[in-house]
């Protein structure tokens, strides 16, 4: 998977309202970022780096396993696949965005 289409299916997924009211980075390292800026309507998605209220660490793979089903963010947490930098309320909401 490519960040273009990682950020393709995020934004079918959140579809003009996200289900939160923040803003979230997901953080490829070298491979990019995805930026939800759920505050505002419709939402704002792109690949810009700025301020968050919550960055989601992880890499592009294991970010299209949790988006295909193969892997939880539970687990590639509880296993430092996953790292949360932030508001971890915020993050506990991401299931309404990736599930």
């Amino acid at each position: 998977m490519t960040l273009e289409e990682a950020t393709d299916v995020i934004r079918n997924k959140v579809d003009g309202a996200s289900p939160v009211a923040a803003v979230i980075a997901f953080d490829f390292e070298d491979d990019g970022i995805i930026s939800v800026d759920g505050t505002v309507t419709p939402p704002v998605i792109n690949n810009a780096r700025g301020e968050t209220d919550c960055t989601v660490l992880i890499s592009l793979s294991d970010f299209e396993n949790f988006l295909n089903g193969s892997d939880s963010p539970q687990m590639a947490f509880m296993m430092g696949r996953l790292r949360i930098e932030g508001d971890m309320g915020i993050a506990l909401q991401l299931s309404s965005i990736l599930g």
